[in-house]
C-alpha cells in the first residue's frame, strides 16, 4: 500500500488527527451474535403442526415435528498494511521522534492509526451484514444482497411492498405496511425490531415531528426509538428504501470472537528485519444468517 504524507510542516503542531466520518457496526446491536466460530455453526430449527389433539385413552401419534438447520459460515478477512517511518520524517510527526536513526516512531501517530484502523473494520462489518457480496474482497454475504443474500437463498422472508422512495410524506405509511405484513405468530414479541439506515429514521422523526408528539409516542421506556410498540434499530448500513421487521433472534451474525474486529495490532519490523517499515496487521472473521425465514418481513 502506498503511504504518503502530505504537508507544509515548518513549525508547531496541532497534535490531533483527523479522518472522514465513518460508519459505526451499529447492527451488531440488534443482532444475536455467535463467537468462537472456527469454521461454520448449524443453526438448527424446529418447526411442528398439528401436535395438540384431543384427548383419548390411547396413545395416538399426532401431529408432525421437523428439525432443520441454517449454515452459518464467516468468511475470514484481514488487513495487511506497510507503513514507512522514513516518510513521517517530512510531517509533523518528526517533532514526536526520539534522537537517533533508530528512533522513528511517532506515539500520537500510532495510537490513531489503531483507532482508525479499528473504525475501518467497523465500516467495513456494517456494510457487509446487509448488502457485503463473497464475491467481492473484503466483503462477506450480506442479509440484503440480491440472488445470494440469506434472505434471498433462505426463500420464506415476507415481502412488503413500499409505496414509493421513502420520504418524509410517506414513511409513516410504509412503516404501517410493513407492520401490518408482521405474521400473527412474532407480532408483540420482545425482541422484535424494525430495522432502517439512518436516512430512513430521520424521515420518521421528521414525520411524527410534523405531526406534535415526538416526545410522547416514539420513545420507549428505556428511551429507544418505536414505532406502534416496536423498537426501532437503526443501522448504518443498511441501504435507502428499505426496512426490515424481525426478532434479533431470529438474525444471527457469525465470528470467532467479536474482539478480534478491534484487536488490531502495529509491529516495528526494525529489529526483524532491519526495515523501517511499521506493519498494521488485523485478522477478523464475519457472516450472517437467518433462522426462519418465515418470520422475517423485508419491504422494498
Amino acid at each position: 500500500m502506498a503511504f504518503n504524507v502530505t504537508s507544509n510542516y515548518a513549525g508547531k503542531v496541532f497534535g490531533q488527527y483527523i479522518s472522514a466520518a465513518l460508519k459505526e457496526a451499529k447492527s451488531l446491536e440488534g443482532l444475536t451474535i455467535l463467537e468462537n466460530i472456527k469454521y461454520k455453526e448449524n443453526i438448527r430449527k424446529m418447526a411442528g403442526s398439528s401436535l395438540v389433539a384431543n384427548a383419548t385413552c390411547d396413545f395416538t401419534d399426532a401431529g408432525t415435528l421437523a428439525l432443520t438447520e441454517a449454515v452459518l459460515t464467516p468468511k475470514n478477512l484481514q488487513i495487511n498494511v506497510d507503513l514507512c517511518k522514513k516518510t513521517l520524517l517530512s510531517g509533523w510527526e518528526a517533532e514526536e521522534m526520539k534522537a537517533g536513526a533508530f528512533n522513528r516512531t511517532a506515539p500520537t501517530f500510532d495510537q490513531y492509526v489503531l483507532s482508525y484502523f479499528g473504525e475501518i473494520i467497523a465500516d467495513s462489518v456494517e456494510a457487509s451484514i446487509w448488502t457485503g457480496a463473497d464475491a467481492t474482497a473484503g466483503q462477506f454475504e450480506g442479509f440484503l444482497t440480491a440472488t445470494t443474500g440469506a434472505f434471498a437463498v433462505n426463500g420464506n422472508v415476507v415481502a412488503s411492498t413500499a409505496s414509493a422512495a421513502y420520504d418524509e410524506a410517506n414513511v409513516i405509511a410504509n412503516l404501517q405496511t410493513l407492520v401490518a405484513d408482521i405474521p400473527s405468530n412474532i407480532y408483540g414479541r420482545d425482541d422484535l425490531r424494525i430495522y432502517m439506515n439512518w436516512k430512513t429514521y430521520r424521515f420518521y422523526i421528521s414525520a411524527i415531528s410534523t405531526l406534535g408528539y415526538v416526545n410522547a409516542y416514539n420513545m420507549n421506556s428505556t428511551y429507544q426509538p418505536v414505532f406502534e410498540g416496536i423498537t426501532i434499530q437503526p443501522c448504518p448500513g443498511m441501504p435507502d428504501n428499505q426496512m426490515v421487521a424481525a426478532e434479533k433472534s431470529n438474525l444471527f451474525f457469525g465470528t470467532d470472537l467479536i474482539s478480534d474486529n478491534t484487536n488490531i495490532k502495529m509491529l516495528d519490523m526494525t529489529n526483524l528485519d532491519g526495515s523501517d517499515n511499521m506493519r498494521v496487521v488485523a485478522k477478523f472473521s464475519g457472516g450472517v444468517q437467518v433462522g426462519m425465514g418465515a418470520d422475517v418481513v423485508s419491504q422494498a
